[in-house]
C-alpha cells in the first residue's frame, strides 16, 4: 500500500479516542442541563457554572472565573451582564485596585444557586449511578490527574 493511501485511511477510532468521548460526555451533560436550568431557573448553563464557582470562591474577578471554568472572556461576560441583568450578582470595585471588578452572587442569586445545586447534584447521580462507589472514586482521581495535565498538552 502506497504512503498516500495509508494517509487517506487514517481516522480515529471515536469510541476510544479520549478527548471525543470526554467533549461528547460533556457536551451532551452541558446540552442537557442548559436546557432544564433554563426552562425551570431562567439561567443557561455557563450562567450556573460562575454562580457555583462564586459560592464556592466569592468576590472574584471575571479573568479569574475563566481561568477556573476554562471559558473564553466573552462567555463569561455575557454570563455576567446575564447574572447582573436578573440581580443574580453583585458587581463592586475592589479596594485594593479600583480596575478590578468584584464578582458575588446576591441574597436572590444564592437562592437560585442552591435550588439549581438540588437539581445538579440529582442529574450527578442519575449519571453515576451505574458506577460503584470504588469506579466513583476512581473516576474523580482520573478526571483530575487529566486535568492536571492540560498545561503540558496545551503547551
Amino acid at each position: 500500500m502506497s504512503e498516500q493511501n495509508r494517509n487517506k485511511n487514517k481516522q480515529l477510532d471515536l469510541e476510544r479516542y479520549v478527548p471525543a468521548l470526554i467533549t461528547y460526555l460533556a457536551n451532551k451533560l452541558s446540552s442537557g442541563a442548559s436546557q432544564h436550568y433554563r426552562s425551570e431557573f431562567g439561567v443557561g448553563v455557563v450562567e450556573w457554572r460562575v454562580m457555583a464557582l462564586l459560592a464556592v470562591e466569592p468576590a472574584i474577578t471575571a479573568n479569574r472565573v475563566c481561568k477556573v471554568i476554562g471559558l473564553d472572556k466573552a462567555a463569561v461576560s455575557r454570563a455576567i451582564k446575564s447574572l447582573d441583568s436578573a440581580a443574580l450578582i453583585t458587581l463592586e470595585k475592589s479596594d485594593k485596585d479600583a480596575r478590578q471588578i468584584l464578582i458575588n452572587l446576591s441574597a436572590v442569586g444564592r437562592e437560585k444557586h442552591d435550588a439549581i445545586l438540588d437539581v445538579a447534584l440529582a442529574r450527578e447521580a442519575r449519571l453515576l449511578d451505574v458506577l460503584s462507589v470504588d469506579e466513583r472514586e476512581q473516576l474523580i482521581v482520573m478526571l483530575q490527574k487529566l486535568n492536571e495535565q492540560i498545561p503540558k498538552v496545551n503547551g
